[in-house]
């Protein structure tokens, strides 16, 4: 199909909850009415999150919209989907959300070839202070930007 880097969808709830420290590529185990539905962009990682239960990695709370033309065999929209990495990057992130008490977060998910993939991160809760400073640091960036625009007309 030639879907290669195609954005699905993104996070950008994230970035501004979170401190990100290192990101990661993972596959997904979908069924195929998801499937049609992540073709037709009907997904939503606003409130997502991965946890590691038993060895494997999970993803809650990501949105597939049902497939409108699916019958019987529609999914449910809410379902926990399996995560699919290798057993070391599995006990590495186990280790490192146990030890520092960060978060997994889905930041993205795109086409790799005919294949849906996700981009997790491993995430530190920001405080309060730190998204006001985020926000006055991107209007003075937004400021900036203006005034150069105005001084190169």
């Amino acid at each position: 199909m030639g879907n290669d880097g195609r954005q699905i969808a993104d996070n950008r709830k994230a970035f501004h909850e979170f401190h990100i420290l290192e990101r990661l590529e993972a596959g997904l185990s979908l069924t195929g009415t998801e499937i049609k539905s992540l073709r037709m962009g009907q997904v939503s990682l606003r409130e997502a999150f991965c946890r590691i239960d038993d060895g494997q990695v999970w993803l809650f709370n990501a949105h597939i919209a049902p497939y409108t033309k699916g019958n019987r065999f529609n999914h449910e929209p809410l379902r926990p989907r399996r995560l699919l990495l290798n057993k070391q990057e599995i006990l590495r992130l186990w280790g490192r959300t146990r030890e520092k008490g960060l978060a997994l977060i889905p930041t993205r998910m795109y086409w790799k070839g005919d294949w849906a993939k996700i981009e997790i991160a491993l995430a530190q809760g920001k405080k309060l202070h730190d998204k006001r400073e985020a926000i006055v640091a991107r209007e003075h960036q937004r400021e900036m930007q203006r005034a150069l625009k105005q001084a190169s007309r």
